[in-house]
């Protein structure tokens, strides 16, 4: 129902920051909970962040805590992932992802998601 497309990925120095966008296109963006995923070489994929819908509720995995900000934009259909401090272990292809959650319980489920984008690089090394 909803097609994402992230960027702002790239290469970035330790301590750097970067911030991924994932522009959404289709209807009823609003009322989807929001989630950013990534993979790292050689690794599952795992859940970064999540933001949910009508309460707004922000979820982070434990190593980005302090360092990442998930954030939306209902008006211009866009969801953010502001990351400070990056390090080498944030390597990985970032995904967004929308699905129509009813707990946050299941936030970092990758099942729990039916849109996702394709992914965007980043890479963090000296």
């Amino acid at each position: 129902q909803l097609q994402l497309v992230e960027s702002g990925g790239g290469l970035v120095q330790p301590g750097g920051s970067l911030r991924l966008s994932c522009q959404a296109s289709g209807s009823n963006f609003e009322f989807y909970a929001l989630a950013w995923f990534r993979q790292a070489p050689g690794k599952q994929r795992e859940g970064v962040s999540y933001m949910g819908a009508g309460d707004s509720t922000r979820k982070y995995m434990e190593s980005v805590k302090g360092r990442f900000t998930i954030d939306r934009d209902n008006a211009k259909k866009v969801v953010y992932l502001q990351m400070h401090n990056l390090q080498p272990e944030d390597t990985a292809v970032y995904y967004c992802a929308a699905g129509p959650l009813q707990s946050v319980v299941v936030w970092s489920w990758e099942k729990e998601y039916e849109n996702w984008g394709q992914g965007t690089q980043v890479a963090v090394s000296s």
